[in-house]
């Protein structure tokens, strides 16, 4: 079974649990009634992309409130009549997208101000609302404590999924420049055009709900220091991403025989980033893909001067190496000393951790075992051990 489906099992089990527990719960505080929502809510919320459930669990929470109580208020100003349907829901949708573009708690809003009107009994419609509660309530302690995500870790996995896309588009752009068919070397630019839009956005989307993640996770507080640097860590590989894409579409247009020689520089650079996805976390290896960029960015040595397309293809390999190098972990100045031979020996810091244990328990035990204490900041300390 490949990882995805592993993950999305994973999420459904969650759902599952987090449904049980809040019918169950529901079922302790009214249990003449069938309370249907409570579950509803819990599996909304749980199956909202991570890094998003806590808010979704919230978003429903407020758009139920929202539409339960302009359905009552239109209930008791307008008695009976057809009429009421549509001034609560319409009122309903209207303030909730005047509060905020949520389209969950939009929806719910809409939702819960018909039902109160159609039940139009007084208590059905703030049943609805303790249901609403108790399941928000349960999807809020699966998410935030239970079954939280540990930050750094996610936005790594979705860079590791941008990493290897970009490796394997320059590896099949490669192949197809060996060979004589122009038009398998447009096919393998275009899966790649197609498919690194997909996994950009994932991490976008993860760059955003990092941080809250951390801010708002009652057991990953200790982490938003390094949600941050991970954060502006992932910056840079929407500018890999585009520089390699202009890579392959520059080095269609070079002929022999600069042409194998830059077909060998992308699969060595689809190299670096496919070995840079499998160990992120890892100081060594995030150095070894600094070195490993520098020496594809050296000269090609065939028709350098005389080729227009192959001084356009060499200059950005360049631009790519030099931002393969920085989120390696090179600041700017350090990857362009490099990159023009002033420094030889460029050494990356140690990367943020991604801990197994919440509240900082990972660091507090290897502080313990270590003779002084461990700083996150501390680049001298960059593989993990103490300095000697």
């Amino acid at each position: 079974m490949k990882r995805n489906q592993l993950v999305t099992a994973w999420l459904a089990l969650q759902a599952t649990a987090a449904a049980t527990v809040a019918w169950l719960a529901a079922n302790l505080v009214h249990a003449e009634d069938q309370p249907f929502f409570a579950p509803v809510v819990a599996v909304v919320a749980l199956t909202a992309p991570r890094g998003e459930r806590g808010t979704k669990a919230v978003q429903l929470f407020l758009g139920v409130f929202l539409g339960i109580a302009i359905g009552e208020i239109v209930v008791a100003l307008m008695g009976a009549g057809y009429g009421r349907l549509a001034v609560a829901a319409f009122l309903a949708l209207s303030i909730a997208a005047l509060i905020g573009d949520a389209r969950v708690a939009l929806t719910q809003a809409g939702v819960s101000a018909i039902l109160t009107v159609i039940s139009a009994q007084g208590d059905a419609g703030w049943q609805r609302l303790l249901d609403a509660a108790i399941g928000g309530g349960v999807a809020l302690i699966f998410t935030q404590i239970v079954f939280s995500p540990e930050p750094v870790a996610l936005l790594r996995r979705a860079e590791t999924d941008v990493l290897k896309g970009i490796a394997s588009g320059l590896t099949r752009t490669a192949d197809a420049l060996r060979g004589t068919d122009q038009a398998a070397v447009e096919r393998a630019l275009m899966k790649t055009l197609w498919l690194l839009p997909a996994r950009l956005g994932e991490l976008a989307r993860l760059r955003q709900a990092g941080p809250r993640m951390a801010r708002r996770s009652a057991i990953w507080q200790s982490q938003r220091a390094e949600v941050s640097r991970e954060k502006a860590h992932a910056d840079q590989l929407a500018l890999i991403a585009g520089g390699s894409v202009m890579l392959a579409r520059t080095s269609c247009d070079v002929t022999s025989p600069a042409r194998e020689l830059l077909a060998d520089r992308l699969r060595e650079v689809g190299a670096v980033l496919e070995r840079l996805a499998e160990a992120q976390g890892d100081r060594a290896a995030r150095q070894q893909a600094v070195n490993d960029a520098l020496a594809a960015s050296r000269p090609l040595g065939v028709g350098d001067a005389s080729d227009p397309n192959v001084a356009a293809a060499f200059g950005i390999l360049g631009i790519v190496a030099r931002d393969i190098m920085i989120f390696g972990g090179l600041n700017p100045h350090e990857a362009t000393d490099a990159m023009r031979g002033k420094t030889a020996d460029a050494e990356v810091p140690r990367p943020p951790a991604a801990p197994r244990l919440p509240f900082g328990l990972d660091r507090r035990r290897i502080e313990r075992r270590l003779p002084g204490k461990l700083s996150n900041r501390d680049p001298d300390r960059a593989d993990g051990r103490a300095k000697e």
